[in-house]
């Protein structure tokens, strides 16, 4: 078997882990310390998240759409392909060496996406993005830290929190949708989605296909 081979590793602001990029052959890997956050090889759910989040406002003109987390790009390419020409995508990434290994290692799963004219990265914290006043989204679709439970920063609990998903509530249009992906349940956090203003549809997803891997969870909420 092919062993793992480590890429390159970079230091989490404010948190306890570093972010490693490894390799096997074809396949890749981001890993928290001894925890994968994310496989090249397992794509489901970091695709529905983009897709579930579209199936509701994809089809207008001039669709405004903030992804938070970069990570392989998987969510980033499925939204490209539904979104018509004139949409606009703003991909916030907290770490810019995740956007180094996009263009560098990683550069054939991302297939060209980063240079499309719909697409602008920000190398900032999505919080921050999403509280500029000039906001107005269609829709806000987070993979941030393994979802609402967290591994890495404590400042995505307050992402995560009443506040943050009040200011993502304010930043949205109305009816706009806020698309959250998670490891696990969290009957907490449903609760304060509906809190702040938001009618909530919980979806069970595969990591890898219908039927196979581990299943996430993903989160959408259209403002009220």
């Amino acid at each position: 078997m092919i062993p793992w081979e480590t890429l390159d590793t970079v230091r989490i602001p404010d948190g306890d882990a570093d972010l490693k990029l490894m390799r096997r052959g074809t396949e890749y890997s981001i890993m928290s310390g001894p925890i994968e956050l994310m496989n090249s090889r397992l794509s489901g759910s970091e695709k529905a998240l983009a897709t579930l989040a579209c199936d509701v406002v994809g089809g207008k003109a001039g669709v405004r759409i903030l992804v938070g987390g970069l990570g392989m790009g998987f969510t980033l390419r499925a939204a490209l392909e539904v979104l018509k020409p004139d949409a606009e995508v703003v991909v916030a990434e907290l770490l810019p060496t995740v956007v180094s290994w996009a263009r560098g290692p990683m550069t054939d799963l991302f297939e060209g996406c980063l240079d499309d004219p719909r697409v602008t990265i920000r190398e900032q914290d999505v919080a921050l993005v999403i509280d500029n006043p000039g906001g107005g989204y269609d829709a806000i679709l987070l993979d941030v830290d393994n979802g609402p439970g967290g591994l890495n920063r404590a400042a995505n609990d307050s992402l995560y929190g009443v506040d943050g998903l009040s200011a993502a509530r304010d930043a949205l249009k109305p009816g706009g949708v806020l698309a959250v992906w998670s490891a696990e349940l969290s009957n907490a956090f449903v609760r304060r989605l509906r809190k702040t203003g938001f009618f909530v549809e919980e979806h069970h997803v595969r990591a890898h296909r219908p039927g196979k891997g581990a299943k996430h969870v993903i989160w959408v909420g259209t403002k009220r």
